[in-house]
């Protein structure tokens, strides 16, 4: 695994964050955060950035953004009961795909980045992102 950029390690370079508490049942026989945790707790903060960029008001009926890739690495041991700050924010944006970058934090230190690649799809075909969804897109770009 190659080490993520040095900006990723930062919390202020993620327009975004959001703080969660971490659970008994999150941990592993180690008494460690397991992997599992680490992807819902990521996941909860990415659907939070989601919902900021376009209202699910707003979006037409035939519009549905997907999943398409995620990727963790794995920095340092998560720990409980101590909380995570996770920091999240529009990495690089493409003609309809967008990469949402997040990295967690616990107790001032980086322990987890993740990086979801997220795909616009209208009437189920991939098309390109709507002119609006690209502001709100731009608004939220990561500073590294």
């Amino acid at each position: 695994m190659a080490r993520p950029d040095p900006w990723r390690l930062i919390a202020d370079n993620y327009p975004i964050s959001v703080v969660m508490q971490t659970r008994f049942q999150d941990i592993d026989p180690n008494r460690h955060l397991n992997n599992v945790a680490f992807a819902s707790m990521f996941e909860n903060a990415r659907v939070r950035l989601n919902r900021n960029l376009r209202p699910w008001a707003d979006r037409p009926k035939n519009e549905r953004s997907m999943v398409a890739a995620v990727t963790i690495n794995y920095l340092r041991e998560g720990h409980y009961p101590d909380d995570v700050e996770i920091s999240s924010g529009v990495s690089k944006i493409g003609t309809s795909s967008y990469v949402i970058a997040q990295a967690m934090f616990q107790n001032g230190e980086c322990i987890a980045t993740c990086d979801s690649v997220i795909v616009c799809r209208t009437d189920g075909e991939g098309k390109p992102l709507r002119a609006a969804v690209l502001a709100e897109l731009e608004k939220m770009r990561t500073t590294g």
